[in-house]
């Protein structure tokens, strides 16, 4: 990497990189993975379709083209650049529900040159003010409804412009340049976004990711399994603050010349309804979901899907045969990580094999190896390695060791490699709970529980569950002559957390399990051995 060849003013997010040497190795070996030294992946994903080929669609029926997308994002670009202040390489936060506006805020930030950190409508205050404390947040453009908690956060120095309102200084109703704006001629290696995902101790990790990675994704995965067409419309349940959500509802569709239907509520009964309405033909969900949908399917009108993606969590063969056998459409399962943007395992049509997560996507390479780095033969369960195009860049974290080692990304995930190449996923290797597609970390629920006046010890752990996979549990202990309502604590780790991330059960104990040196011993809480008192 050459620091000559970046664009960025504020090189913040270049100089808090890992050390070169805690890279993994990156790998290009498909002719489209080789992008020129200058990229700006949202100049890119907005070039090509004619304009007016539908780019965005609307649950009330609206249509934002791609002529009419380019003029709002160049717009948007040219108050960042202007009113707001914003310079290359200054980080962004994106917060509000799934809609055309937040998109194009999106790539308004990247076509002038910033870092977008999007994170969830869900996150509290708490939340929110650890993310812009690690990414050094200065400037956010925030939905107008999901403005309290960001205001809340109280983060110092933070320039908030609210879009979506009537205020006078909404900063859809500023005054601004309607004429094009130049995208800044970025390196395609300059970091183009932060995801922050939840770590296993409960600090989250800031994964850093490059203009040339957004391409990447969509060159790999959408390009050689989804294998989109410009007449698709694409769906799904994951809000953009998840990278399967930016990857599927904004990356894949823009770079086939698609479009997006994107719905700011998407429970299940909600998908339904829309594929029907609005001839969903791309659906992207975790496999929560298509349980429910199951259940809700009769009625509605699905004859226009031809693709449906399964990630966020395994896919169990149960649930992809039920699926095929009412629709008979072949789920896509895949695996993918915050940390390597989105799906590089993954199989389409013929090749899927219920209850596999599939091969290797073509312009990656996966292996199952054991602690030590050792490659294990097939039928042996292991840790999974990845390498490709994308790899973990954490923001100046010491985790970035155990994510990278020799080369390699090891995601957590144990593994089997069949003999003939299929991958199958056997477990977390972690303590991460993962519930309907959504990564919890069980640290960080108890130190939201330890801040409860009441509560002196806590331990959180996933229960296994048919229907999301995990939930969270909850065993608390707490002080001498406090009453053990459970409701009440519950109700105070959602003002704490996102709702997602709450206890669906809590355990009251008198004392934690441990060893004689004080060690949690988190293995009697999963299995409920030493946890047999009150719950709620």
């Amino acid at each position: 990497m050459n620091p000559r060849s970046t664009a960025h003013v504020d090189t913040f997010a270049r100089d808090h990189l890992p050390p070169p040497d805690e890279w993994p190795e990156l790998r290009f070996d498909l002719p489209e993975l080789r992008y020129p030294d200058r990229l700006n992946c949202a100049a890119e994903l907005l070039h090509g379709p004619p304009g007016d080929h539908p780019a965005f669609r609307t649950p009330d029926g609206g249509v934002l083209t791609y002529g009419e997308l380019r003029a709002r994002v160049d717009r948007l670009a040219h108050l960042l650049t202007t009113d707001l202040g914003v310079v290359p390489g200054n980080r962004v936060l994106l917060r509000g529900p799934t809609t055309p506006w937040l998109a194009a805020c999106w790539l308004a930030v990247l076509k002038a040159g910033a870092v977008a950190v999007t994170v969830l409508a869900q996150q509290r205050p708490h939340e929110l003010a650890t993310v812009c404390a690690l990414a050094e947040v200065r400037h956010a453009l925030c939905d107008v409804r999901s403005l309290d908690d960001l205001v809340k956060a109280e983060v110092p120095d933070l320039r908030i412009a609210a879009f979506g309102g009537d205020s006078r200084d909404d900063l859809l109703r500023r005054p601004a340049s309607d004429g094009p704006f130049d995208a800044v001629p970025t390196a395609a290696d300059d970091v183009a976004l932060i995801a922050f995902t939840s770590g296993t101790t409960g600090k989250p990790k800031g994964c850093m990711h490059f203009h040339r990675d957004v391409l990447a994704i969509a060159d790999t995965f959408s390009r050689h399994v989804l294998k989109p067409v410009a007449d698709d419309v694409f769906a799904g349940s994951p809000p953009l603050g998840f990278t399967f959500g930016l990857g599927g509802l904004v990356v894949f569709p823009l770079r086939a010349g698609a479009s997006a239907l994107l719905l700011e509520q998407a429970r299940p009964s909600q998908l339904l309804a829309a594929i029907g309405e609005h001839r969903v033909s791309v659906l992207f969900t975790a496999p929560t979901a298509y349980r429910a949908m199951l259940a809700e399917a009769d009625g509605h009108d699905l004859s226009s899907l031809r693709r449906c993606v399964s990630a966020g969590e395994n896919l169990p063969a149960a649930t992809w045969q039920a699926w095929h056998d009412r629709t008979g459409l072949r789920i896509i399962n895949g695996i993918g990580a915050t940390e390597l943007l989105h799906i590089f395992i993954s199989a389409a049509d013929d090749d899927i094999r219920p209850g596999a997560t599939g091969v290797p996507v073509p312009g990656w390479q996966a292996r199952v190896q054991d602690a030590d780095g050792v490659p294990l033969p097939d039928g042996q369960p292991g840790l999974l390695a990845v390498r490709g195009p994308v790899g973990c860049r954490y923001l100046a974290d010491p985790r970035q060791r155990d994510y990278v080692r020799d080369g390699w990304n090891v995601t957590g995930d144990t593994y089997v490699r069949d003999p003939d190449g299929y991958f199958r996923y056997v477990a977390r290797a972690d303590d991460m709970i993962i519930s309907a597609g959504y990564n919890i970390a069980g640290p960080e629920v108890e130190d939201a529980l330890l801040r409860h006046p009441d509560v002196v010890e806590a331990a959180v752990v996933g229960r296994p569950d048919e229907a999301r996979g995990q939930v969270v549990v909850a065993y608390t202990v707490l002080k001498e002559g406090a009453g053990r309502d459970a409701e009440a604590l519950r109700a105070f780790v959602k003002a704490e957390l996102a709702p997602y991330k709450c206890p669906r059960e809590i355990v009251f104990l008198d004392a934690l399990p441990r060893t004689a040196t004080g060690k949690l011993q988190r293995f009697r809480l999963r299995t409920g051995a030493g946890a047999g008192d009150e719950q709620g």
